[in-house]
């Protein structure tokens, strides 16, 4: 069922107008007899990544077919640090954390965040994203954690440290499939594709020496998706199932304009496994237009955005979508409908699935 455009946030109409998504106005969604699920976006994503962030998630959420309708509740934790522009979309759009604490959420989504520094504790962050958790674990029946935030809330709860990578793990990898017989993994492919993108690194075995359990895994991409020793209360993502097919060309495009305004003493090396022959062609030429006007003092020419776009593929979009399906299908189920308790009395808190434990 579609989302709900409870609110004028700008992100509705540009998934019901330019992305061909059902969204219902609030008057549509009150005619029906369908329960509702009330959903929280912690939004802690830059300037630059906000609203696009914003717009990838809530499209995964809107893309489920359960039978129930989503209303998103954006929130964010304040930094003065921002645009202008974005303070005042906020201010405008955006709710509060208090506020979504009284009225009480069934799942919350953490997006991840830009770091600025070696130690999580030291991000501004840190502090409100441990109220934040502490309380969804006693009032939420799940909640999803995007890169940053799953090394966040690991070193919160768990004490497990993430760990630098030799290099950016940057690219499309493929997975697979660890333990199929979960429900998030209910009718996906049993190896599939998934976009990273990061400096650091939680591993499998710090994980599960912590009591998590893996359920996909790349060799080359490590972790993608993990969940709480409850099988349920807390799923970790490394990866970006939410990512658009133009996300890594768009943060590659940053990456080479850094090169050019001298922020980064090296070109930066394609995204792995992304780039098919052809588009490899015209970036590896433009970066020989870039050495080469430089070398003569001359102006850099444009990036061919507009030409490589044509020549990439989304190979992940579909199983971003049914583990999203499958996700907010269990929050249904599992979630008391009054939204007071996170779980039914006869469901047992430890194991709400009813998975065997091995």
């Amino acid at each position: 069922m579609p989302l709900v455009a409870h609110s004028p946030l700008p992100s509705f109409e540009r998934l019901n107008s330019q992305h061909s998504q059902e969204v219902l106005s609030l008057d549509q969604a009150l005619k029906q007899d369908i329960r509702e699920l009330h959903i929280g976006f912690l939004n802690m994503m830059p300037d630059a990544a906000f609203k696009v962030t914003e717009l990838q998630f809530l499209r995964l959420v809107g893309s489920s077919n359960q039978i129930a309708q989503f209303y998103i509740h954006p929130c964010t934790i304040p930094d003065s640090s921002r645009s202008p522009e974005i303070q005042a979309y906020i201010k405008e759009h955006y709710t509060t954390f208090e506020a979504l604490k009284e009225d009480g959420l069934d799942a919350l989504i953490v997006t991840g965040a830009n770091p600025i520094g070696a130690d999580l504790r030291d991000e501004p962050f840190w502090e409100k994203l441990q109220e934040i958790i502490n309380w969804s674990k006693a009032n939420i029946t799940s909640t999803l954690a995007s890169c940053l935030s799953t090394h966040a809330i690991a070193k919160s709860l768990s004490r497990i440290q993430r760990k630098p990578l030799s290099k950016k793990r940057w690219g499309v990898y493929s997975h697979r499939v660890t333990q199929s017989e979960h429900p998030l993994l209910l009718d996906s492919n049993t190896r599939f594709d998934v976009p990273h993108s990061r400096n650091n690194d939680v591993s499998r075995a710090q994980l599960e020496v912590a009591g998590y359990k893996t359920l996909v895994y790349s060799e080359e991409g490590g972790v993608h998706l993990a969940v709480s020793p409850d099988q349920f209360r807390l799923v970790f993502l490394q990866g970006h199932p939410e990512y658009d097919r133009i996300s890594l060309l768009k943060e590659y495009k940053r990456e080479v304009q850094r090169f050019i305004a001298g922020e980064r003493e090296i070109y930066p090396p394609h995204p792995e496994n992304y780039f098919g022959k052809e588009a490899a062609k015209i970036v590896d030429y433009y970066q020989e237009l870039v050495y080469a006007a430089m070398e003569q003092g001359n102006e850099i020419p444009p990036f061919p955005e507009a030409q490589i776009e044509p020549h990439l593929d989304n190979t992940w979009r579909d199983t971003g979508r049914a583990f999203f399906n499958n996700w907010l299908g269990l929050v249904y189920q599992l979630t008391d409908v009054d939204r007071k308790i996170p779980f039914p009395p006869e469901i047992d808190p430890n194991n709400p699935l009813g998975l065997n434990k091995k």
